[in-house]
């Protein structure tokens, strides 16, 4: 079990990655939830994983109803930036960087077509990696529901479900749903 940072004093388990490994898409979030730590399945265990599941439901990548703590994924895989939980405060930017090679991994071992963060820290984290784009171009707000086009990958930030109105709900939905209605493998040049 890793002890590479701070983050393990309070944990009460670690949250690793879980989905279909073949995924085209891989959810990022910022880290694991009071419900995710309990049942060691990222966006489970609680509300925020009953609205993204709900989400991925809509859009076909989760057969099970939501709030399954084992989802049925399809073509998708669930992660965080880091794997534990500290119940009073969020990561560093030192436990983040400590668990980057975590996710890294997943991303190089899944090789998805679209990464999906949710939230501003996760938005910032992968496009600081995979883009070009400036701090002040990447307000989760402003990005909602859009495409950015990454080294390698394509990334579709979401605002957390839970912090969602309905509009932008359908919003995200709906430009879900056109890109892949479009050829978005062709940022991969392999099919």
């Amino acid at each position: 079990t890793c002890e590479n940072c701070a983050l393990c004093e309070r944990r009460e388990r670690v949250v690793h990655g879980y989905g279909d490994v073949g995924a085209e898409f891989i959810l990022v979030g910022e880290g694991p939830t009071r419900g995710a730590e309990r049942t060691g399945v990222p966006f489970t265990g609680d509300a925020v994983g009953e609205r993204v599941q709900s989400i991925l439901g809509d859009l076909g990548l989760v057969r099970s109803p939501p709030g399954s703590e084992e989802p049925d994924v399809q073509n998708v895989f669930l992660t965080y930036l880091t794997r534990c939980r500290n119940p009073e405060r969020a990561a560093t930017d030192r436990e983040v960087d400590t668990c980057e090679p975590y996710l890294n991994a997943e991303i190089r071992m899944i090789n998805p077509e679209l990464l999906l963060p949710v939230g501003q820290r996760p938005l910032e984290e992968l496009a600081f990696e995979y883009t070009t784009l400036s701090e002040d171009e990447l307000d989760i707000g402003d990005r909602h529901a859009t495409t950015i086009r990454g080294r390698g990958f394509e990334i579709l930030p979401m605002i957390p479900p839970s912090e969602q109105t309905d509009t932008e709900r359908t919003a995200f939905l709906d430009h879900f749903s056109d890109v892949l209605g479009q050829d978005y493998r062709q940022t991969k040049g392999r099919r």
